[in-house]
């Protein structure tokens, strides 16, 4: 009589383990454990950034909130005192980009960021780590924030940010209109990264993470930067126009950068002191359900898409009289 036994497994033999423990992340936004009910935190996201919509007030924010903060640094009117020479122009692009830290899609793009706070260690390396990521980002903001510039400098007075056309109700200005395409595409890119992070579609940054883990972060950067290219604060216009008036690409770029990295400040300050009050219960709480680190990704990108895409897409068409009617609240 034979005697059957189980064979034991090679030593090299692949290892079946659970299917939550073989996902990996595939880039930063993406770390492979998504969450249950995407469905419902999907809507959710969306309705959030609905909400926002309706109840954002550009008006107080731009106003009451940049122009307060710009007249106090620079100790002047910014918005009636001419721009006289290339050191004022400078220091106003810095100070016009800190005014403008508090607009709704600088803060989104922050937001996308936040998770990234969990880091281990002592306060030092939790203040340290999140330098990392806003170092990345610097570098696709810079590059973007100068080659526009330089173009600003070279043929900005045809563009269509340098029109001084009023908007009419039943029309779009030519500024109105690359506010609308600029916005539009960032909140739908923001909407699918929101998406690829719940694992309901591919990871855009799949295939290039595998060689540049950081890419993810530089195209964040080059994204805050794009904002620059619809962007239609009072003071950037301001802005804008000195440098495309001034012929001069190295002048532009010089100002361009500086906007940008003024636009951050205040932002990296906070971010870089949650992450030092706060990265080490994060960092627990995320290890703890990684898939709660997914989440918090999804709902900031899909939230600040969507409103982004809503905000200059069709409400701005609803202010301008060309669709009916859009929600919005009393004080906006």
């Amino acid at each position: 009589m034979t005697q059957t036994h189980r064979s034991s497994p090679r030593p090299d033999a692949p290892v079946r383990i659970s299917s939550d423990a073989t996902r990996i992340g595939t880039s930063a936004f993406v770390n492979g454990h998504f969450p249950r009910r995407r469905g419902l935190i999907i809507l959710l996201s969306v309705l959030g950034g609905f909400l926002l919509t309706v109840v954002w007030s550009a008006e107080f924010v731009d106003r009451t909130i940049g122009d307060n903060l710009a007249n106090g640094l620079l100790g002047h009117d910014a918005k009636e005192t001419p721009i006289q020479g290339i050191a004022a122009g400078i220091l106003f692009a810095f100070v016009s980009g800190i005014a403008g830290t508090f607009t709704a899609c600088n803060i989104a793009a922050f937001g996308a960021l936040a998770p990234l706070t969990g880091t281990a260690g002592g306060r030092f390396s939790r203040f340290v780590q999140p330098l990392k990521p806003l170092g990345w980002m610097s570098v696709g903001m810079v590059a973007v924030s100068a080659a526009y510039g330089a173009i600003v400098g070279l043929v900005g007075t045809s563009m269509p940010q340098f029109s001084t056309a009023p908007n009419a109700p039943g029309g779009l200005s030519p500024r109105s209109i690359q506010s609308m395409a600029v916005f539009g595409a960032i909140g739908l890119i923001m909407i699918y990264l929101g998406l690829a992070s719940l694992g309901v579609v591919p990871d855009p940054f799949a295939r290039i993470a595998r060689r540049f883990p950081n890419a993810p972060l530089v195209f964040m950067g080059a994204l805050i930067a794009g904002f620059l290219i619809g962007r239609p604060f009072a003071l950037f216009r301001q802005m804008f126009r000195d440098a495309a008036e001034s012929g001069n690409p190295l002048y532009g770029a010089a100002a361009f950068t500086l906007q940008s990295i003024g636009n951050i400040v205040i932002m990296a300050v906070l971010f870089l002191l949650l992450a030092w009050l706060a990265g080490s219960r994060l960092q627990r709480w995320f290890g703890a359900r990684p898939s709660r680190l997914a989440m918090l990704t999804a709902v900031a990108f899909i939230v600040a898409g969507a409103f982004t895409f809503l905000y200059w897409d069709v409400r701005l068409l609803a202010r301008r009289e060309i669709i009916p009617w859009y929600p919005t609240a009393p004080w906006a």
